[in-house]
């Protein structure tokens, strides 16, 4: 049995690559790669029975495997690598796509592999990565994806207060009072929303959701007052447009 690994953290390719190791005596090949990109060109010249593929890394998503190949290429079972997410979870579990978790577990492991090895021995080779974007998409329909350190968050646009600016970084503030700090620019997030009128950018630093607006305030210039009491500036040359936008949906 050949195995290709692809994760951006080492540490989590090691153990994967230790506890198979240690349990697979049958594996005569094991690579791994850190990137989509290289997993990919290991996966066309070595032909790997099984595939070890992390969602969360730079650049390409793990999800995106499917534009690198024709469809009868994927003749390989792919194991996905995801941190907790409920709603990362649910579109497995309906598209019947086989995860483990971080941290790796020993037995999550080999219940993911056993399966996989039943599969290639049926010659049933997992084809439904399709439907697991689609499904992604669907989960997604009112919600935007948060990349994270520790994998993604799946949000709902309703769920959003407002963004900030932070140089190369956008805090996001929800309505339960927590934040979080993105490694995606502004511009990232304004683009993403610009269909969603319910999002407004007052300033340049901001983006705010226009349900959570509970005052403005012309106090030493115009200020939008939040529902979680942050004080937003309109800029001078929002000011109109903004006024009309009162108008026009209050």
């Amino acid at each position: 049995m050949k195995v290709v690994i692809i994760d951006d953290e080492n540490k989590a390719r090691r153990l994967i690559s230790t506890l198979l190791t240690e349990n697979y005596p049958e594996i005569t090949l094991q690579l791994e790669a850190s990137d989509l990109e290289s997993g990919v060109s290991l996966i066309k010249e070595h032909k790997p029975d099984v595939v070890f593929l992390d969602i969360e890394m730079p650049k390409h998503s793990g999800l995106q495997i499917v534009d690198f190949f024709e469809p009868n290429e994927i003749n390989f079972q792919i194991i996905f690598i995801t941190a907790y997410n409920e709603y990362a979870l649910q579109a497995f579990k309906l598209s019947a796509i086989d995860y483990i978790l971080k941290p790796v577990d020993i037995l999550e492991l080999k219940g993911a592999v056993e399966k996989a090895k039943k599969n290639i021995e049926s010659k049933s080779i997992n084809n439904r990565l399709d439907d697991l974007k689609r499904v992604f998409q669907q989960l997604s329909l009112n919600k935007m994806v948060l990349e994270i350190p520790k994998g993604i968050l799946f949000v709902s646009h309703d769920d959003i207060v407002l963004f900030e600016a932070d140089g190369m970084y956008t805090k996001v503030y929800m309505k339960n009072n927590e934040s979080q700090l993105i490694c995606k620019p502004m511009k990232h997030f304004v683009d993403q929303l610009q269909d969603k009128p319910i999002f407004y950018k007052p300033h340049r630093s901001y983006l705010v959701n226009l349900k959570y607006i509970k005052e403005l305030s012309k106090k030493d210039g115009f200020h939008l007052i939040m529902e979680n009491n942050k004080t937003i500036p309109i800029a001078k040359e929002k000011k109109d447009e903004f006024m009309q936008l009162v108008q026009d949906l209050f």
